[in-house]
């Protein structure tokens, strides 16, 4: 395992629970620390014995930061690790196959498993990588079926996903984790303009409530507020307090609310005469 991180230990962990044999580990500062505590005997080997242990691997799993995939995987080709019968795979999201090129070119099969999940820790992560769905890239069926094990052995419910689509794939994911996180920051800065101390205890049921309703009727029959009723004049009444004590959050508003209208509208939720009166509102603040 090159780069074992947050993610790569968490899924050596689960691995060899599963029953595999993590045959070492190399990674930058912390990681002899993260196996100890984790792996404990599994070997951990600087860069320059990396592509010795490599060589040693059914399945090489690269979890460095995407932008070190490509050199990482490059480094082991150029030291002999990658042959015929092979797999290498990384971790990542959003990178394509193609940061595993030189993997192929010496003869080894490629893919990904990217867990579709939030890890802060790694604890966090063995607790949430059970359950968790993964996506699995790969360019050929033998190496989907070895992707799909992997996946299944740490206890994740495996997806394919398209080499092209996961640009896409990992916006999607910053949509649904990054932004909400984001979105929550914001509604608690604005609480606390409203005076309340410790408002996060107080709108987590909320937030609770709303992914629970997204969970059991869909997005579009789940939106509330007034956009979906095509209340105007709250609309009109929320961006004058907001600029007036966070005006900073004036575009959000208005982003969001243009997203939750179009949601609204396709949904059969909201006429156009009500579209068009929160859209005026709106426009008054762009």
């Amino acid at each position: 395992m090159i780069g074992a991180g947050r993610v790569g230990t968490a899924l050596g962990v689960k691995l060899r629970e599963a029953g595999h044999r993590i045959v070492g580990v190399s990674g930058r500062e912390g990681t002899a620390d993260r196996a100890k505590r984790y792996l404990p005997g599994v070997p951990v080997v600087d860069a320059a014995d990396a592509a010795d242990v490599a060589r040693l691997a059914g399945v090489v799993l690269i979890g460095t930061p995407d932008d070190r995939i490509e050199e990482a995987c490059a480094s082991l080709a150029r030291a002999g690790a990658f042959g015929e019968g092979g797999h290498v795979a990384h971790l990542s999201g959003a990178t394509s196959l193609q940061a595993l090129g030189a993997a192929r070119s010496a003869g080894a099969e490629v893919l990904s498993v990217h867990p579709l999940q939030t890890f802060p820790d790694v604890e966090a992560a063995l607790a949430r990588i059970p359950g968790s769905g993964i996506a699995v890239t790969a360019l050929t069926e033998p190496a989907h079926a070895l992707g799909e094990r992997l996946a299944t052995d740490v206890g994740g419910r495996p997806f394919r996903l398209a080499d092209e689509a996961k640009p896409l794939y990992h916006a999607a994911a910053v949509f649904a984790s990054n932004y909400l996180v984001a979105t929550t920051a914001l509604a608690e800065e604005l609480f606390r303009k409203a005076g309340m101390d410790q408002p996060v205890d107080l709108f987590m049921p909320l937030q609770r409530a709303t992914l629970d309703n997204i969970a059991a009727m869909g997005p579009a029959l789940a939106l509330t507020g007034p956009a979906v009723r095509g209340d105007a004049g709250t609309v009109a009444r929320n961006l004058e307090a907001v600029a007036r004590h966070a005006p900073a959050a004036v575009p959000p508003y208005i982003a969001m609310a243009d997203v939750a209208l179009d949601l609204a509208e396709r949904s059969g939720r909201l006429s156009p005469e009500e579209r068009a009166a929160v859209q005026e509102v709106l426009a008054g603040w762009r």
